[in-house]
């Protein structure tokens, strides 16, 4: 599951890096605006993807998706990749924890046989 959702992780903090000079350039938004909302992000999918080790940051990754989704009020395109990237984030979560208590059960079995 780790693995997933880091990839996710780092895969979105590119495109919320990518999204900055589109925010100052097309959609007009504040430098200092664009520069915290978005790199803000980005940095926060870097160091949740590093922490994936404790439960607390699997909470933190979900609410970055949220704030990727509120990005679109700074710039309208995030609204469909803020989703797009939830729906993979909580595809990968979900997913992963799936895998992981399927290996539990075959390890199991495994010692009961």
């Amino acid at each position: 599951m780790r693995g997933m959702c880091a990839a996710m992780l780092l895969l979105e903090a590119v495109i919320l890096a990518l999204a900055v000079p589109v925010m100052i350039s097309v959609e007009d938004v504040s430098t200092p605006l664009a520069l915290t909302s978005g790199l803000g992000l980005a940095v926060l999918c870097l160091l949740t993807a590093g922490a994936l080790r404790r439960p607390q940051a699997y909470l933190v990754g979900h609410a970055i998706q949220l704030g990727a989704i509120a990005l679109g009020f700074l710039i309208t395109a995030m609204f469909f990749v803020g989703a797009m990237f939830a729906a993979l984030w909580f595809g990968a979560f979900f997913l992963g924890k799936r895998i992981e208590e399927d290996k539990a059960r075959w390890a199991r079995e495994a010692r009961e046989s």
